[in-house]
């Protein structure tokens, strides 16, 4: 199985976007995510990997909002709604920011593996 970060910005318009797949998406859905890095928040949605092929994306606008704890904003809660529409749960964590690794990618290694700990993305097969 192949698990992907796709980013599609940093979470100003970007987050229409990612609402708007989630929207079309719906019956891919498995988790909406809201990751804290002290001032900021990524959120994320990940899909049930595609069959045939395994690809399993993980849609993210990365650290472009702020965060809901220390400042409310519209951005979130537009967020919150896509995830209360769905009826799912926005499923809240704090994370490192992706300022203290060396490159994206690495970054993007960190969180796969903080989701895979947590049964939010499967083991790979």
């Amino acid at each position: 199985m192949i698990q992907r970060f796709i980013e599609l910005g940093e979470g100003y318009s970007d987050l229409y976007e990612l609402i708007d797949i989630a929207e079309r998406s719906n019956e891919r859905v498995a988790h909406f995510i809201a990751m804290h890095s002290n001032e900021v928040t990524s959120c994320a949605i990940i899909l049930h990997p595609t069959s045939p092929g395994s690809f399993q994306p993980i849609y993210m606008c990365r650290e472009g909002i702020p965060n809901p704890h220390k400042k409310e904003n519209e951005r979130f809660r537009l967020f919150k709604q896509a995830a209360s529409s769905a009826r799912k749960p926005v499923i809240e964590m704090d994370v490192k920011s992706s300022a203290l690794f060396a490159e994206k990618n690495l970054y993007y290694q960190y969180l796969i593996g903080i989701l895979r700990l947590n049964h939010y993305l499967p083991p790979l097969s």
